[in-house]
C-alpha cells in the first residue's frame, strides 16, 4: 500500500483568499483565523491576497479567477449562507458549492470551500468562533495540506498538477498549455 498525504508547512506557498462581506459578522472572523492559520504555518503576509466580494453567490467567480491566474498554490473561499424564510438558502448553498469545485476542476489549483451553509444565526457564529473550532482555520489547514499533496503527485510523474510556482517560473497560466 502506498500512502500519500500532505504536510502542514506553508512555507513559499501563496494563497488567495475570497471572503464575501454578507454576513460580515460571521465572514470577518473566519477571514481573520484563516489568516491566523496561514501565517501560523509559513506563509508571509506578501503571500497572501484577500478579495472581499458582495455575497456568496460572487465567491466562485472571483476564485475562478484567482485560481487561473498562476499565481496562487491555494484559493480559500469564507463566506456565511443562512437559512430563512424563503428557499434563496437553497438555490445560494448549492451553486456556491457547485461554483468553488467547478473552479478547483477548470483550474487543477485547490479551490477551498470555508462556506458555512447554517440553519441559524447562533450555528454560524458558533462555527467562526476563534475560541472554538473556527472553520476560517480549517480552511486554511486544508489548502495547505491540499497543496501538498498535489505537489506530491506532481513529483510522482503526474504532470497536470499544476503549482503556482512552476506557472510563474514558466510565465504562463496554470491552465494554459505549452506552445
Amino acid at each position: 500500500m502506498k500512502l500519500r498525504k500532505g504536510s502542514q508547512d506553508a512555507t513559499g506557498l501563496t494563497f488567495g483568499l475570497v471572503a464575501s462581506k454578507f454576513n460580515k459578522f460571521v465572514t470577518s472572523r473566519l477571514l481573520s483565523e484563516c489568516v491566523k492559520a496561514l501565517t501560523k504555518a509559513g506563509v508571509s503576509d506578501e503571500a497572501i491576497e484577500v478579495v472581499r466580494v458582495p455575497g456568496a453567490f460572487e465567491i466562485p467567480l472571483v476564485a475562478r479567477q484567482l485560481a487561473r491566474s498562476g499565481r496562487f498554490d491555494a484559493v480559500i473561499c469564507l463566506g456565511a449562507v443562512i437559512r430563512g424564510d424563503t428557499p434563496h438558502f437553497e438555490y445560494i448553498s448549492a451553486e456556491v458549492s457547485r461554483g468553488v469545485l467547478q473552479a478547483s476542476m477548470e483550474s487543477n489549483v485547490p479551490v477551498v470551500f470555508g462556506v458555512l451553509t447554517t440553519d441559524t444565526v447562533a450555528q454560524a457564529i458558533e462555527r467562526a468562533d476563534p475560541a472554538k473550532l473556527n472553520r476560517g482555520a480549517d480552511a486554511a489547514k486544508t489548502a495547505i495540506e491540499m497543496v501538498n499533496v498535489m505537489r506530491l503527485l506532481k513529483k510522482e510523474g503526474n504532470e497536470d498538477v499544476p503549482t503556482a510556482a512552476s506557472s510563474r517560473r514558466a510565465g504562463r497560466s496554470a491552465t494554459r498549455p505549452k506552445r
